[in-house]
This record gives structure tokens, sequence and C-alpha cells, in this order.
């Protein structure tokens, strides 16, 4: 009985890869359309039924590629999808430049606080730019203001390393040792004055001496009285 699962393949003698002859696909399934399961890369609203699709959303597509369009000889995809409620089509496709997607039909996409913050940034860096280019002073304010900003920061890094220098000199253990230790002659002193007093009776310390202080009954009125014998 043959094995049902092809493992082993006999490769002759005479075999060379570079004989075989290479598949061209045909130009109408360069240009077909793909089905497959995307997620949606952002955050949309339709504009049809104004219902709105967050990002993350699985949802079946048809992909094609975008003929006479590249980034760096990157190829860009376009991609079509129906909304979930109103099935109207929604087109996007991909943009390699900003590593990101365009919305071109179909739906608005939300407002993003990150990516509007990176535009903003990028039109600042921009402006300050020009304005450099039309104003050489203005170029030499900035360089002074920057190595002023440099100077303050290397200061505030230094000031932090000899922090944790002192830090890291002290000893906690030595500390902690030594916290034990006054512990342990606390406890032998009161040890040693509870002694005593079993041993001596009250004691009192006046001016750093210890002094004994009898009880109030003597101890003579407690021993027995003899009697003379007649």
């Amino acid at each position: 009985m043959t094995e049902r699962k092809t493992l082993n393949r006999y490769y002759p003698v005479e075999y060379d890869p570079v004989n075989i002859p290479k598949l061209k696909a045909k130009k109408k399934e360069q240009n077909r359309l793909w089905g497959i399961r995307v997620m949606a890369p952002f955050n949309m609203r339709c504009n049809t039924c104004r219902d709105y699709i967050y990002k993350g959303k699985k949802l079946n597509s048809k992909k094609e590629t975008v003929s006479n369009e590249d980034y760096l000889g990157i190829e860009i995809h376009r991609f079509y999808i129906r909304c979930p409620k109103c099935v109207a089509v929604i087109a996007f496709k991909t943009d390699p430049k900003n590593c990101d997607y365009t919305l071109e039909t179909g739906a608005t996409r939300n407002f993003e606080a990150a990516k509007t913050l990176m535009d903003q940034e990028k039109k600042k860096q921009q402006a300050i730019e020009d304005e450099e280019a039309a104003n050489p002073m203005k170029v030499l304010e900035n360089r002074t203001k920057q190595s002023r900003n440099e100077m303050d920061t290397m200061e505030a890094l230094t000031e932090l390393r000899e922090m944790n220098a002192r830090h890291e000199k002290v000893d906690h253990e030595a500390i902690i040792r030594k916290a034990k230790l006054y512990q342990q002659e606390l406890e032998q002193k009161e040890e040693e004055d509870c002694l005593i007093r079993e041993l001596f009776g009250f004691v009192e310390e006046v001016d750093g001496e210890r002094i004994r202080r009898l009880a109030s009954d003597d101890e003579d009125d407690a021993l027995p009285v003899k009697r003379a014998k007649v």
C-alpha cells in the first residue's frame, strides 16, 4: 500500500532547476480582485448611514494592486469593503510613505490625536526651517538657545549623578546592623537592671549613681524576737 502523503520525492541526476520554465500570470489575473479578510486600519464613519466602523473590526474585502503607482518600488494596494449596516462600498489604499492608510471614498476618517500631534510637529519644524532660511540671524538665535538648553540639561544630569553617587556611598546593611546592635544593648541593659532589683531590692539612680533604698518595713522588724531564759 502506498503512503497517503508524499513526503519523499526522487530527483534524477540530470535534474537542473534552472531549466524549469517560469510561470507568468496573465494580464487579466494581474488586475483581478482578490477576496481577503482584513481589519479596519482606523476609525471611520460611513457617509451613507453615518454608522461608525471602529479600528480592528474584521471585514471581508476585495484587494487590487494600484497600477502605475508605487513608492520607492513598493506596490500600493487598494481595498474595497462594505459598511456592516448599509452595505455601502468604502475604499482605502496603503500609504507606505507615511506607514499608514489613505481613505478614498465612502467614509470619513475620525479625528486622531496622535496623528494630529505629529502633523503639528512637522508643520512647526517646517516653519522654523523656512524662517531660518529667510533670516540668517534667526539661525544664530536658535543655535544659542539650543546650546543654553543643552548646558542646562547637562547641569541637571550632573546633579543627578552626584546625588546618586552620594546615595550609593550609604551602606544600608551597616545601618541595619548598628540598629540591631543598639537594640541588643538596650535589651541587655534592661535584663541587668531587672537582675539587680531582684538581688538588692529597690535601686534608684541619682546623678548617675545607683543608691539602694530600703523598703518601708525594715528587715529587722521582720526577724523573730528571742526571749531570754530566766
